[in-house]
Order: C-alpha cells, then sequence, then structure tokens
C-alpha cells in the first residue's frame, strides 16, 4: 500500500492507521506475528500510543494488556514518541569512572528533560547505553550516529548547539 506524503512529509492519522490495518492484513491477523505487526506500527508512528496498541489489539482480536505485556517487555518498543536526536550517554565501566554522570547530569539540565524523555518540540530524546565502543576516550556520548568522545559538561552545550 502507497501512502499519500503531504508537503511536510507526513502522513495524515487517518493514512497511518490504514497503512497499519493494510499491514495487520498482510501478516494475516495471526496472534504469532505480534511483535512483527509492532514493528511495523512503531516504524508508521515512531512510537506506539495507548490508541496503537488498542487498534491492534482490536483488528487482531487479542487482548489489549496482551499487546501492552509485549511491547513493555521489549526495550526496542518505546511508547513514547523520540526526538528528532536521540542522544545516548554511554554508563559503561570506563565511561562511568571518567565523569558519566557529570554528563547525564549536564545534558538533564541543558535539556530539561530526565533520562527516557523527550523534549517538548521532539528534537532530542535522552537514553543511557552500557558501552558505545569508545573506551579509550571516555566519557562518550552518541548522538544519533555521530560518536563524540572525551565529553564534559562544558562541552554539551557547544555539541548540542550543531542540532538546533
Amino acid at each position: 500500500m502507497e501512502a499519500k506524503v503531504h508537503e511536510c512529509g507526513q502522513m495524515t492519522e487517518k493514512e497511518q492507521y490504514s497503512l497499519l490495518e493494510q499491514s495487520i492484513k498482510d501478516f494475516e491477523y495471526r496472534e504469532d506475528n505480534l511483535i512483527q505487526i509492532l514493528h511495523m506500527a512503531q516504524a508508521i508512528f515512531g512510537y506506539l500510543p495507548a490508541e496503537v496498541q488498542k487498534f491492534i489489539a482490536e483488528k487482531m482480536d487479542i487482548s489489549l494488556s496482551h499487546v501492552s505485556g509485549v511491547v513493555t517487555f521489549y526495550s526496542f518498543f518505546s511508547t513514547q514518541p523520540k526526538g528528532k536526536y536521540k542522544i545516548q550517554i554511554c554508563l559503561g565501566t570506563a565511561c562511568y569512572v571518567r565523569g558519566g554522570k557529570k554528563i547525564v547530569d549536564a545534558l538533564k539540565d541543558e535539556l530539561g528533560i530526565d533520562i527516557a524523555e523527550t523534549t517538548p518540540d521532539r528534537k532530542f530524546s535522552l537514553e543511557v547505553m552500557r558501552c558505545i565502543g569508545a573506551c579509550g576516550l571516555a566519557p562518550a556520548i552518541s548522538i544519533n550516529d555521530q560518536v563524540y568522545k572525551r565529553v564534559n559538561p562544558k562541552k554539551i552545550h557547544e555539541i548540542l548547539s550543531q542540532y538546533e
């Protein structure tokens, strides 16, 4: 099913639900395809709010509690909208020992959000990682696919300003 995209690059809510319904149909309404359907729904909506979970449960004739249980069990599903820029702070051993917690605090202060939250303008989301593979140059953060090494609280504003 080809969805119509408007000038802003977004489908209308009606078009999103229509595409999701087609995806559920393509997966033959089968409960054993629930994870794939949830992945499709998250790709369409960007996250899995309660209304989308309810829609899936009704269309598949399964309980909402079952759908919600799967969504909350797996860490790759999100019930909150994500920002355009996903900031991941490394709190692996090397990053933590070299000041990772101070980086977390600086980012929370700068953005006005907590871990696992998104700024009201949906620009930034904040997450914690256990390792991003930059241990020798810790502490490190990544924003989408860009890794920043030897980060300190004073650099946070400068780093984020690149994404304004």
